[in-house]
């Protein structure tokens, strides 16, 4: 189902987050005009979840200057966001929103709810200034993601919106050489 989402636009939404040390609401109106990451977790008070958000922090200052915004998003309420963050020191770390969806509304808009465990899968959703899912990977429980290598995707992202006509190879990294599909190319590669 997830494949479906690549170039759709998000769906709708209204939730609260915990952010900064307040309760703030947040909107897919507010994932609007600026590229936006929303990463699904399963739940606060695990295992792998701080390890992923805990780096996600430590990259987001790199990725507020390529003028993207994280959304961390689970199936807690913003209370247990800021119990959590109030204990471990890994989440003090974080300043992007942690939003909570208690209803999971918004963690099957974007189909990754594990219906039976009321949880979210890993969930990464990458989406351009107009709303448009431009990244989504989806990982398996017991299997954390990569801050650094979500930082390439959307660099890589970004460089073929704003570079029509242009692709981004395997492992490509700002500066590395683009490609541009055309007939002289197939085979050849």
């Amino acid at each position: 189902m997830s494949a479906s989402l690549i170039n759709t636009e998000i769906k709708p939404f209204k939730a609260t987050a915990y952010h900064n040390g307040k309760f703030v609401p947040v909107s897919d109106a507010d994932l609007k005009g600026k590229w936006s990451v929303v990463f699904f977790y399963p739940a606060d008070f695990t295992f792998v979840c701080p390890t992923e958000l805990g780096d996600l922090a430590d990259e987001y200052a790199g990725l507020k200057d390529m003028g993207v915004e994280v959304y961390s998003v689970s199936t807690d309420t913003h209370f247990t966001h800021k119990a959590w963050h109030d204990a471990s020191e890994t989440i003090k770390k974080i300043r992007y929103p942690m939003i909570g969806d208690p209803t999971g509304a918004i963690t099957r808009n974007f189909g990754v709810m594990i219906e039976e465990e009321g949880l979210a899968l890993r969930g990464t959703f990458v989406i351009n200034p107009e709303g448009v899912i431009k990244v989504c990977e989806i990982h398996d429980l017991g299997i954390g993601r990569d801050a650094k290598e979500l930082k390439r995707k959307i660099q890589a992202a970004q460089y073929i919106a704003s570079h029509p006509g242009e692709v981004c190879p395997a492992k490509w990294t700002p500066g590395a050489e683009t490609l541009a599909p055309s007939l002289d190319l197939v085979g050849k590669i």
